[in-house]
Parts: structure tokens; C-alpha cells; sequence
């Protein structure tokens, strides 16, 4: 709670009372849940069942980039923030995205190595949430990652300051095109040493799937010091 009063804002336009009403937005979940005899021993199996199951999803056309997560951060002072990011790899050591080490998300994460992440399955009435630390990946793998992405998007990760604030868009345009005439296109393009990966070390894995009457499954894997998991049901 903060004792600063609010600050003076300017009333927004009426025509914004005009959207529907978001408390009578109500999704009707299914009956079939699951239980935990049907989940694998290990978390990253099961959620290899479920990524495969989104991903299949998506080529149907339900799911728009099932491997978009929502990552949360927080300062060195606790203050939280979030956005989204593609997850790039995922095996029994963890998840792995990559960034701008200077962007807010690499400060904080500098700063305070604590993580969640979330995947919104909402079309098959899924997500996963995650929470762990974080180390970073070695320059060797962030390299072999960086060589598979477009040449558009090597330069991209050059021309971007992430998270600082700048001018205009042409201010960004004009860097991209600069760098664009340094590098073309079958140029190899340097790994910017402000940039690389992030593993996300997971400490509890919860798997949650809509039932009827909000009385939803929710299985979650804990880590345990001894390398094991233990599984646990929490009341939804």
C-alpha cells in the first residue's frame, strides 16, 4: 500500500464506457479434466505432451504461437513487470529465451534472478505457469541460436536499444538501414554482446485445465533438493 496520493489525470473519453461490460464475459470450460495419474514423472515430459498438443492445435488454427509466454520480472526494489516472449528451447534443464541483456527485463534479471512464466493456452482452456531463476546461456549456444535467425532479425537485435526511449520511429528505421548497408544480406552478421539467452531453472511447474462450474484442475510439480519432484493438487 502507498501513502502518495493519486496523481491528476485527465478523464478519458466517455465513448470508452461504451465497451462491453468485461464481468459478463463468461467461457464455459469443459467436463474432462485430468488427474495425477495422468501426468509424466517429470514436468518437462509433461509439458512436451502439452506444448505438442498446442502446437498441433495451432496448425488447426486455434492457438496463434503456442510457444508465446508471458514473462515476469521483478527489480532489485520488487517492482514487477511483464511482456511477452517466444520460448526457443526447452529440455530436462529448463526453458530458454533470448533478449537484450539491457533491456528491463535483463536489468532486472540481473538484478534479482527470480522468474515466472506463463503459457495462455486459452483456446484449449490451458496454461502453465512457471516459476525458477535464471542463468544465462554460454556465448557458444547463444551464437549457434543467433545463426539460425533471419538476417532481418540479426540486425534487429543491433539496431534495437531495448527498452530505452528514443526520438522516433524513424530514429530506429535509419539504424536498421545503416546497419543493413554494412551487413547485407549474406554478410555475417557479429552476435552483439549485449545479447544472448536466458534458462529458466524450474522450481514448481503448475499444469491447469478449465472444468465446468469454475472448479478447475490444477496439478502442480515442486522441485525438491534432492533432484526428485513432488506433485501436488491445489483447490482451484
Amino acid at each position: 500500500m502507498t501513502d502518495r496520493a493519486p496523481a491528476d489525470r485527465t478523464a478519458p473519453d466517455a465513448d470508452a464506457y461504451e465497451a462491453p461490460d468485461p464481468a459478463a464475459m463468461r467461457a464455459h470450460y469443459r467436463a474432462q479434466g485430468f488427474d495425477v495419474t495422468d501426468l509424466a514423472a517429470h514436468p518437462m515430459d509433461q509439458f512436451a505432451r502439452w506444448f505438442k498438443e498446442a502446437v498441433h492445435a495451432a496448425e488447426l488454427g486455434g492457438i496463434y504461437e503456442p510457444n508465446a509466454m508471458v514473462v515476469s520480472t521483478a527489480d532489485a526494489q520488487g517492482r514487477p513487470s511483464s511482456r511477452t516472449v517466444l520460448l526457443k528451447q526447452y529440455d530436462e534443464r529448463g526453458f530458454v529465451f533470448y533478449t537484450n541483456y539491457e533491456s528491463r527485463k535483463g536489468r532486472d534479471l540481473a538484478a534479482n534472478p527470480h522468474i515466472a512464466l506463463l503459457f495462455p493456452w486459452h483456446a484449449m482452456a490451458r496454461q502453465v505457469t512457471v516459476t525458477g531463476s535464471v542463468t544465462r546461456t554460454g556465448r557458444g549456444e547463444t551464437a549457434a541460436y543467433f545463426r539460425t535467425r533471419p538476417h532481418g532479425s540479426q540486425l534487429g537485435a543491433w539496431a534495437s536499444a531495448q527498452s530505452a526511449v528514443i526520438a522516433s520511429r524513424a530514429e530506429l528505421d535509419t539504424a536498421y538501414e545503416e546497419l543493413h548497408t554494412r551487413y547485407p544480406e549474406g554478410e555475417r552478421v557479429p552476435v552483439p554482446p549485449h545479447w544472448g539467452g536466458f534458462r529458466v531453472f524450474p522450481e514448481t511447474i503448475e499444469f491447469w485445465q478449465g472444468r465446468e462450474n469454475r472448479l478447475h484442475d490444477r496439478l502442480r510439480y515442486v522441485y525438491r533438493e534432492d533432484g526428485t519432484w513432488r506433485i501436488e493438487r491445489l483447490s482451484p
